[in-house]
């Protein structure tokens, strides 16, 4: 798809998408997550929102393991719009989040009342909470370890046969900071309201609702964000003056829960941006120490990884297993295990002993699981293959039995979803959680 240039300012073409949004649509609220994006957007909509006497409702959805500099800056917001806010929904109910730092729990459900002793914070007291002691009647469609991205549809189809019309959520993502948020806004196949490209209408299980998502600054880049924020003089979480302080680069400086993908690679300032709140967090959620230490390697599993630069293959296999016994012994020695058994057939059954393994062989026989090979090891637990596909075992019950024992042993993680790639694990999924 060819880059259409505007003849207008990216600030301008903003605010006239909302002045059709509220000139065009029934209601309207917004996903705001506390980050420099959804805060800016928000601030944009209410000046228009003032122009038009219209009012507007919120949604912010509490991860509880959140920079305390974010809740003072969601409290900041509220202040900011009160006099065009209808509803501002501070939703703190139990959801699963992503866990991309643990191998254990990749899964982890905030707000978990079964946890309540060791949470980040205190549940929040002000008037606009919703959480499992005062939850909406109607929402029936909210299940405890509820998926985020679930939430946020039920919500807004929720939000809509509330108020009526049509309804328009306003999303504050940005084409330029990832491939799937470009192909959002050009789908070419996607449901548009009169046949605006900005918008997206949404679908829960292939039905439509009558909820359109819009993105009125899709085309903005980091730097028009902050130079909105400077020449409008717009609220912002003091967050990213910490990070910029310490080094993060604007590309690289997220906000949302933590332990996402993408977040985890800002993980270890966590612990420099917030040492009050860093020990909590460090027992709130598995593996959050581990992310701090090895969140710029290839430890976690990066789409892109690369072992350190003068360390052979060999040595690298040995440093990822060192570093999983930190954490999870027993992991560590399951792998050790496969591997050891994996040297034993190639010795007896191709007359290859260790030794003769060597570091590197063509990829094409190592995708293949035709030859062994040290980097064939290493990508094998960089990838938490726990049956060790990648090295041509199996599931067996032995395997199936250490699950069930780390199970028991780390009875408060979760530790296979049904969202797990491997189809042998989600058949596990049902018995383990029975």
């Amino acid at each position: 798809m060819p880059k259409v240039y505007l003849d207008k300012d990216v600030y301008t073409a903003a605010l006239e998408r909302f002045e059709y949004v509220f000139t065009h649509f029934d209601n309207y609220y917004f996903s705001v997550s506390g980050g420099k994006d959804s805060s800016v957007m928000l601030q944009l909509a209410a000046r228009v929102a003032r122009k038009h006497h219209k009012k507007i409702s919120v949604m912010y959805v509490d991860f509880e393991a959140q920079y305390q500099m974010t809740i003072h800056h969601i409290e900041t917001l509220i202040r900011e719009v009160s006099d065009v806010l209808e509803q501002w929904y501070w939703i703190c109910l139990p959801m699963s989040l992503r866990n991309a730092v643990s191998v254990i729990q990749p899964k982890w459900v905030c707000w978990n009342k079964a946890e309540q002793d060791i949470w980040v914070r205190d549940m929040p007291s002000n008037m606009w909470v919703i959480n499992e002691d005062n939850i909406p009647k109607e929402w029936t469609w909210f299940k405890f370890g509820m998926e985020f991205e679930q939430f946020i549809l039920f919500f807004g189809d929720w939000f809509n046969k509330t108020h009526g019309g049509v309804t328009a959520c306003g999303i504050g993502i940005r084409s330029d900071e990832s491939l799937n948020r470009f192909r959002t806004i050009t789908n070419y196949s996607k449901v548009k309201y009169e046949d605006i490209h900005w918008t997206t209408r949404v679908k829960i299980r292939n039905n439509d609702t009558n909820v359109y998502n819009f993105y009125p600054m899709y085309d903005w880049k980091t730097t028009d964000i902050w130079t909105a924020v400077s020449r409008l003089d717009l609220k912002f979480n003091q967050v990213y003056e910490q990070l910029h302080k310490n080094g993060v680069p604007l590309s690289e400086q997220r906000l949302c829960q933590p332990y996402g993908d993408d977040q985890r690679k800002s993980l270890n300032q966590f612990r420099a941006l917030e040492y009050e709140t860093w020990e909590r967090v460090l027992r709130r959620v598995h593996g959050v120490n581990f992310g701090n230490i090895y969140c710029r390697t290839s430890v976690l599993g990066m789409i892109k990884t690369e072992k350190p630069a003068g360390m052979s293959w060999q040595e690298y296999t040995v440093f990822l297993l060192e570093s999983l016994g930190l954490y999870v012994p027993e992991l560590r020695d399951h792998y050790y295990h496969k591997i050891k058994s994996f040297f034993q057939w190639y010795e007896s059954k191709k007359g290859v002993s260790v030794s003769e393994v060597r570091d590197e062989e063509p990829k094409s026989l190592e995708n293949a699981k035709k030859i062994a090979s040290w980097r064939r090891i290493a990508r094998a637990i960089e990838h938490n293959d726990f049956w060790m596909k990648r090295l041509s075992f199996s599931q067996n019950q032995h395997d199936v039995r250490k699950l069930f024992e780390l199970q028991k042993k780390y009875q408060h993680l979760k530790l296979i979803d049904e969202e797990i790639n491997d189809k042998d694990l989600r058949n596990l999924h049902g018995v383990i959680n029975s």
